[in-house]
């Protein structure tokens, strides 16, 4: 076969097999294509009707991804099907190149799999202050591998989905009122009963603070340093910050007016004996 003869040949056989194959090439080009675009339909119809139904806007993002990849895996196989390729083989493929990767990719299956946890389970939406993976912010974005957190000092956090579900998630501004948690300490030669009343008169000057629960002002301890008085306020969640702050400065400016003390949280130890005549001789 000399060299003009062999691209004739090869010419003939490109030809012989598009006109053998030609038709099913072309088809197996329109279903990849057509259904492409069919999935992608199908898909966002989908994520309309689950957002008018009232569903959050990240499960809906979640499921229209999956419906649309799972389509378009079957267009593949369709349009493989179609030039003549054996389809059980294909998915043998597919299903060993997916354990593969699975083994490569454990870790991010995981943030995965945690990702699906969250947006079905739900413990928590976007906008919602949490704490959570050892991050404590308001929630940006719920993504399937990991989730946006933004510090109170406005710092952008990816916490991979895993480190979440695995530890405690607490939800901070999940209920609409919160309870305030201070403590004071006063002197023993302070009037307790002048100070509970004092106490009273400022939470209540603050309209802030919910009458119903009503709040809690006890003495909690008697310690070494002198008396732990507890003050237990309720408030909308909103204002939860600002009520703790301003009622921890008030107490502080009423107490200094009335004179009361906070005592060091260190004891005052008593001075050691004077050593006797006889010892100070020797």
């Amino acid at each position: 076969m000399d060299a003009v003869q062999a691209p004739v040949l090869y010419l003939n056989s490109i030809k012989d097999w598009l006109i053998l194959h030609g038709i099913g090439v072309l088809m197996a080009i329109a279903i990849f294509f057509i259904g492409r675009w069919v999935a992608y339909w199908i898909a966002s119809v989908g994520r309309k009707a689950l957002l008018r139904g009232g569903v959050d806007e990240t499960l809906a993002r979640f499921l229209n991804e999956l419906i649309y990849y799972a389509l378009l895996t079957a267009v593949v196989i369709a349009a493989a099907d179609q030039l003549g390729i054996k389809t059980t083989s294909f998915v043998a493929i597919v299903g060993a190149a997916g354990l593969a990767i699975g083994l490569a990719l454990k870790d991010s299956l995981a943030n995965f799999a945690a990702g699906v946890m969250l947006i079905l389970f739900r413990p928590f939406k976007l906008g919602d202050t949490i704490s959570a993976g050892g991050v404590t912010g308001t929630v940006r974005v719920i993504d399937i591998f990991s989730t946006v957190i933004i510090t109170a000092d406005n710092q952008k956090i990816f916490v991979p989905n895993s480190a979440i579900t695995k530890g405690v998630i607490t939800n901070i501004n999940a209920e609409e009122t919160r309870r305030i948690d201070l403590s004071v300490r006063i002197a023993y030669q302070d009037d307790m009963h002048q100070v509970k009343k004092l106490l009273g008169e400022l939470m209540g000057a603050e309209k802030r603070i919910l009458t119903s629960p009503a709040p809690v002002i006890a003495v909690a301890e008697l310690g070494d340093t002198g008396v732990q008085i507890v003050l237990r306020p309720w408030v909308n969640t909103s204002d939860y910050w600002d009520v703790r702050f301003a009622l921890t400065e008030r107490i502080k400016e009423s107490f200094d007016e009335q004179g009361i003390s906070f005592p060091s949280s260190q004891p005052t130890l008593p001075s050691p004996p004077k050593p006797a005549p006889e010892e100070t001789a020797r």
